[in-house]
């Protein structure tokens, strides 16, 4: 242990890197902050040790250069925990300082962080008590990676699974042997394999505080779930970890990211950069309010101890500082290059494009450092690209190379599905890319990734099932989550027995996807959807980590149906490059083809109801993209009424089902094997249905 060797001797160290660096002598300790006038090193044996073994207390004439304090711990060996304590002014009024030499402070670098004795709640109300924070893990770098590297799949080869890494597998159903882990999703990784998807992207995996929550909620027993509370940038969230007390951290990830890349599965990580887990002026002292208050948080320019919350959360990073951005590109670049991810999902990401004083800039410079990285040049960036303040940036994120969460196509499609009349024209936008949010500043349609579902709302069946929210189960008088919703519950309020209901449902639901599938851009599935995941009516599941957040692994039997459904669409997506193009569609022939590359129609060829106020119905004909392509024709109507649609004759072609989602499993979706010849014309489609053509030579 290392507590039986110490005192351990110390040298002055080095301020760069920042965080604790395992070298052949010890381990170098350094940590930003400009204002601090003091500071102590804390090493503790274990996670749950309760007195610190030794305490460094650093001399500013020798572990203090510029901004940063600096210390090597000769022969210090990993798997020792740490924290840091800085003196300081606490001025928070005149300069934003919150200086507090009592609270021990998390260091933002660490590779490893452990939640060990910390109690949100008992701070809050009890004081601050000794050595009750959060604590670091000194940890060595080295892993085999049996030659793995980042995948480099095509943008528009992608299909995007968003999941909960411990919600998948916490059910008891899950069967797994380490549920609702690192290592449990990988038990599950034949599943994804057979579903179809490229990429998985997984809910905020960084440390977080599961205790961040209201005090009401957490006095019911419930917690943050989700995970959008980080405070530890740089470690995997331990609540993920089999053995993190061991310091597994690492390795558990890592073994994770391989186990998916053998499997040709990228890994995409929900990141959160906008805010972070210390909240507001009443929330705690964890890591930069204690560092640099006022260098990575955004203040009131008159008063500077209140914060700008442009988060709905209580705080909102700075991440135009040229420090904070460097540490937000330093954090991705090593998930890149030591973790081997993918790809990231920037929450609130608009947020991100403010600078101190919270006004929107034309080129915020982190957003241009992410675009422009090195070592991200291969990674996807993906923007949800608004923030709760009300700054909306759908086709307008600053940079070129951002992909962005298309608000605008899951309200459409939504929209559209459940009866709006009047809308095929943008349903139509929406489907070939959103060529009016992309196309004028040179972006192109795997710009946008679509989805009518995510963690964030209803699931796809509820969607389906419910008017209005029910989020009583959280506790706030169901007042969270949103109100707007574009759901349509098919005639009844939630559950029901009623079979003409019910298979209304199940046909909205592949209407929904099959849109999805069908659409230019990157598509994205939210898990369980395939298999008609409910949360009773729930559209903000943050805080239920229980069998209403969870995946109940019944249902891939139970409904088995809609899984065979979503995997055909997969591979149909899969097998029709005309689906997945880099470019906009024109409406003119391309090289190599004779037909344009999409014609429109309503029930009438070349005749879209654009200026209809009251249509319901559209039809389009995809060319093919690459030699030995099969054509596509679709057809949609989302009327009550059944409509005749007629079909387009094309030299040496004739049509085939493929997909009809007004017919019940299995012949809802057929094999291009199955297949059977469709003379008739016109064709007569089922109301709220859509059906696919392939066409092959006669």
């Amino acid at each position: 242990m290392p507590a039986s060797q110490a005192p351990y001797a110390i040298f002055p160290g080095r301020r760069y890197p920042s965080g604790a660096t395992v070298e052949d002598d010890g381990v170098n300790f350094s940590i930003f902050s400009r204002h601090a006038c003091g500071a102590e090193l804390l090493l503790y044996a274990g996670a749950t040790s309760p007195e610190p073994f030794q305490i460094i207390r650093l001399d500013s004439q020798v572990h203090h250069t510029f901004f940063s304090w600096h210390v090597l711990v000769v022969d210090l060996p990993p798997g020792t925990h740490y924290t840091w304590r800085l003196e300081g002014p606490n001025e928070p009024r005149d300069h934003g300082w919150r200086f507090d030499a009592r609270i021990e402070l998390v260091d933002p670098w660490a590779r490893a962080v452990n939640v060990c004795d910390w109690n949100r709640w008992r701070r809050q109300r009890d004081g601050v008590r000794p050595h009750d924070s959060p604590r670091g893990l000194v940890l060595a770098e080295e892993y085999n990676w049996e030659g793995d590297t980042p995948l480099r799949l095509p943008s528009e080869q992608t299909i995007i699974y968003e999941l909960h890494v411990g919600g998948f597998t916490r059910h008891p159903s899950a069967g797994v042997e380490h549920p609702g882990t690192f290592l449990g999703l990988i038990e599950k990784i034949p599943y994804l394999q057979e579903l179809g998807i490229t990429h998985v992207e997984l809910m905020p995996v960084m440390a977080f505080d599961e205790q961040d929550v209201p005090e009401g909620v957490w006095d019911a027993g419930l917690r943050n779930y989700w995970g959008y509370s980080s405070f530890g940038f740089f470690s995997p969230h331990p609540g993920y970890c089999v053995t993190p007390e061991q310091g597994t951290h690492l390795s558990e990830f890592r073994e994770m990211v391989k186990a998916l890349h053998r499997a040709r599965i990228g890994v995409i990580m929900d990141v959160v950069f906008n805010h972070t887990s210390e909240g507001g002026v009443g929330g705690p002292t964890l890591t930069f309010k204690g560092i640099g208050n006022e260098t990575f948080y955004c203040l009131d320019g008159i008063d500077k101890g209140l914060y700008l919350d442009f988060t709905g959360c209580g705080n909102t990073v700075n991440a135009n500082h040229p420090i904070v951005a460097h540490f937000i590109v330093d954090a991705l670049e090593y998930w890149v290059r030591e973790m081997h991810v993918d790809g990231f999902r920037f929450d609130l990401a608009s947020a991100m494009a403010r600078d101190a004083n919270g006004r929107p800039m034309a080129n915020p410079p982190v957003l241009w450092e992410i675009e422009l990285s090195d070592t991200l040049a291969a990674a996807k960036i993906i923007a949800e690209a608004w923030d709760a303040a009300g700054l909306y940036q759908v086709g307008s994120f600053p940079g070129y190379r951002w992909m962005e969460w298309n608000g605008r196509y899951r309200d459409t499609v939504r929209s559209f599905v459940r009866g709006d009349p009047g809308l095929v024209s943008e349903v139509a936008t929406r489907l070939s890319g959103s060529s009016d949010l992309y196309q004028a500043n040179l972006r192109q349609p795997i710009n946008s990734i679509n989805f009518v579902t995510c963690h964030d709302g209803f699931t796809l069946w509820d969607l389906v099932s419910y008017d209005r929210k029910h989020n009583q189960a959280n506790r706030e008088n169901n007042r969270d989550g949103s109100n707007d919703n574009q759901s349509w519950n098919c005639g009844v309020e939630g559950e029901t027995n009623d079979p003409q209901i019910l298979a209304l449902r199940r046909r909205q639901a592949k209407n929904l996807l099959t849109l999805l599938f069908l659409s230019q851009g990157v598509p994205m599935l939210l898990a369980g959807d395939e298999v008609l995941r409910s949360q009773n009516g729930n559209n903000n599941t943050w805080c239920q980590d229980n069998d209403l957040g969870w995946f109940d692994w019944s249902l891939v039997e139970q409904n088995s149906h809609m899984l065979r459904f979503v995997r055909g669409l997969i591979a149909l997506r899969k097998r029709h490059p005309n689906l997945r193009r880099r470019h906009f569609l024109s409406g003119v022939a391309q090289q190599g083809s004779d037909l344009p590359d999409i014609v429109w129609h309503g029930e009438t060829l070349n005749a879209p109801p654009w200026n209809d106020p009251l249509a319901q119905s559209l039809a389009f004909t995809l060319a093919q993209a690459r030699l030995g392509e099969t054509q596509l024709h679709v057809m949609i109507n989302m009327s009550e009424a059944a409509r005749r649609f007629e079909l387009p004759a094309l030299p040496a072609v004739r049509w085939h089902l493929a997909l009809d989602t007004g017919r019940a499993s299995p012949t809802d979706i057929i094999d291009p094997s199955d297949q059977v010849a469709v003379d008739m014309t016109p064709f007569l489609l089922r109301s709220r249905s859509i059906v696919v053509l392939e066409g092959r030579g006669s």
